[in-house]
Parts: structure tokens; sequence; C-alpha cells
């Protein structure tokens, strides 16, 4: 199974939904008055699921492909149908978004509440998604540039990853999964000599497929990838690379490109 969640989810009907995020966040507001705000999220992660009935803390999402496999846990998942994010930052951000919807495409669930105990006011917003993993995983597949360059087999595992979990996901899980059929470490990445006029400017951190081939995957819609691509040849220009293995992921369309060093 691609995707493996740790406890039985179900999709909510919009008004059950509304219902169970009013409950949790009237808990929500008690216990910040309490505790205050200087708590770490664990902390207050720990004692909503202790109020809330059906409530479970870290419930685990299993990501696999073969051999690879990553591990996403949900803060709080209440009465089996709705996901709750705790932060306890000084604001949200685009990148807390993000991973509350990421959540929301491997449980393929439709709504999701993103809670931030930090701030004076408690900040809560809704997270929607209008995707299902069959929209995800109806995607065309660009390959007319590729060429398996000291690489094994890559793009073909990079799309049937995707075709089992689907676009949208965040960028580094698929980079974590390429270095991984590369058999390179997925946790980190390496580096790259960077020249400029015969002289070491630097070190570029950069995932690597092999000691001179670079992976990168992005997620650039269709008029800003022609741009991106003139900048990884330069890139691939200054350092010490032969090529760059680039996957570019959307929602309609996966583009796999080699940029050869000329």
């Amino acid at each position: 199974m691609p995707i493996h969640i740790g406890f039985d989810v179900r999709r909510m009907a919009d008004d059950e939904f509304k219902e169970c995020a009013y409950e949790v966040m009237s808990q929500v507001f008690e216990v910040q008055e309490e505790l205050g705000r200087l708590f770490h999220e664990s902390i207050y992660q720990q004692e909503l699921a202790f109020r809330i009935m059906e409530a479970r803390r870290e419930v685990p999402i299993e990501v696999w492909s073969e051999d690879f496999c990553k591990t996403y846990y949900l803060d709080l998942l209440v009465c089996g149908g709705a996901i709750f994010e705790l932060k306890a930052v000084e604001s949200l951000t685009e990148r807390h978004r993000r991973q509350l919807l990421q959540y929301l495409f491997l449980t393929d669930m439709p709504h999701g509440k993103l809670v931030n105990l930090r701030p004076e006011r408690v900040q809560h917003e809704f997270i929607n998604s209008t995707l299902t993993r069959a929209d995800r995983v109806s995607f065309d597949v660009d390959d007319g540039n590729w060429m398996e360059f000291e690489t094994t087999h890559l793009k073909q595992s990079m799309v049937n990853a995707i075709r089992d979990w689907g676009t949208g996901l965040d960028i580094g899980l698929y980079e974590e999964l390429a270095a991984f059929v590369c058999g390179q470490p997925a946790d980190r990445e390496a580096t790259a000599e960077i020249r400029l006029g015969g002289r070491t400017v630097g070190n570029q951190p950069i995932r690597l497929a092999s000691p001179y081939v670079a992976l990168r995957i992005t997620a650039l819609p269709t008029k800003r990838q022609d741009e991106y691509e003139t900048h990884l040849g330069r890139f691939l220009a200054c350092s010490n690379l032969h090529a760059i293995q680039w996957s570019n992921i959307t929602r309609q369309l996966v583009r796999f490109k080699t940029i050869v060093k000329k």
C-alpha cells in the first residue's frame, strides 16, 4: 500500500466537520487561557488530546514506494475525520498551510484546521482541498529530453511513485525519493564545487544522483520553466557537475529533462 495511515479515517460531511471544529476550538481557547502562550506545541497537543473525546495525537502517515518510506504525523485527528495541525509560532505562514494541505492530500480529506496558539489571540484557519486523489494521479508525462545520465530507472521510479501518491505534495518528499532511487542518502544533501573565472567561489548544497550528476525537482508553472532552465544551465557551467536531472511536477504534467554541460 503506497500510503498507510495509522488509524482508520473517514470523510466527514461539511456540517459534521464544522460542528467538530467548533467544539475543538472552544477547547483550544480554554487551553490557551489556562496555560498561556509560551509552551511548545507538543504541550498544547497533549492537553487538547486529553480534553477532547475521540481525539488521537501523532497519528502516523507512511508514504511508501518500493523500499522507500517517509513518515509524517498528524497532530490531532478528531472523530476519525477532522485533522488539526497545531503551531506555536509568531505567525502562520504559507509553509504551514502547505503542510496541512499535504496531509489532506495524503489522507484524501477535504477539510482541515490550522491553529496557532502563540499569538495573543489564537490564529485559526480552515484549509480546504478541492482535489481528490484521482485528480492528482491523472497527469501526462513529458520525457522527450530525458536520458538516464549516470542514473538507473530514475524516471520510471519517479513516475510510479507519483502515480501512487499524486502530484501536489512537498517537493522535499519527491527529492528524497529521487536520491534514494539513485543510491544516495535520502535525508541529507551533498555539495558541488562552484568555480568562476578559474577560482573556487565555494561549495553549494545540492542533492546528487551520482558524484557529478545533480538532482533538481521543482513545481513551476509553464511560463517560468524556460527561465529556470536558463539558470540551471548557468549553475551547471559554474559547477564541477556534468549534468542535472531535472523534474518539474505540476498538477497535469510531469516533465523530465536532462541538462548536460556544454
